[in-house]
């Protein structure tokens, strides 16, 4: 449910503030920031739930935000130079790239707030609270990210062609929601068999006495 309000925020902010493509690729770009960030206390979180995690963790948890900041700053350079006919900020690095996409549209500020607490409840509850962090690898959340990444980049290129041949700009934004939000429910539902199968596997551990 959680992940189901991130995808219906953009739609928040087009019929509330009226934004376009751009901050509304921003948005989803600044998105992959805040995931990444949360990899990163994901992979961390699993040494409580295996100590022999830990040298696994102290390579790729570097590795990781490396190599992840690096995807995500070419895929920022990209979408800053789709949306601004290539003028681009990559000169300044990630932060001129930050600062960019956080003006890009008015209440930017507050959408990625909004995301970052969203995630923060399902970090809690989902990942601690439910065990999930017992049942998962350092490794299988390392790579988590990437498919949303390539997702995006996709959707963006789909979103685009759609508003050329249509020759109608707000379809292409509709357009490239719609291809967000089934990607959402897709893992959501990912994420919810994962779950299940974690309690499942839970209750067969320890039967009830009762």
């Amino acid at each position: 449910m959680a992940v189901l309000l991130v995808d219906l925020l953009p739609i928040l902010a087009v019929l509330v503030f009226g934004w376009g493509a751009t901050p509304l690729v921003a948005l989803y770009w600044l998105e992959n920031l805040v995931i990444g960030m949360f990899t990163v206390l994901r992979m961390v979180a699993t040494l409580a739930g295996n100590i022999v995690n830990l040298f696994t963790v102290l390579f790729i948890v570097p590795f990781f935000t490396l190599h992840y900041g690096m995807f995500c700053f070419g895929h920022g350079v990209f979408i800053q130079a789709l949306a601004t006919s290539g003028s681009t900020t990559g000169s300044s690095g990630m932060p001129g790239l930050v600062y960019w996409a956080l003006s890009s549209g008015q209440g930017m500020v507050w959408f990625v707030a909004a995301i970052i607490a969203i995630n923060l409840v399902i970090y809690f509850t989902d990942f601690l609270m439910k065990g999930e962090f017992r049942e998962t690898q350092p490794i299988v959340e390392m790579f988590a990210p990437y498919g949303r990444i390539v997702t995006l980049h996709v959707a963006i290129i789909l979103g685009a062609v759609f508003a050329i041949a249509t020759n109608e700009p707000l379809l292409g934004v509709v357009f490239l929601i719609f291809l967000r939000v089934v990607f959402g429910v897709i893992v959501s539902a990912m994420r919810q068999r994962k779950l299940d199968r974690a309690s499942h596997a839970l209750m067969k551990e320890f039967p009830s006495t009762a």
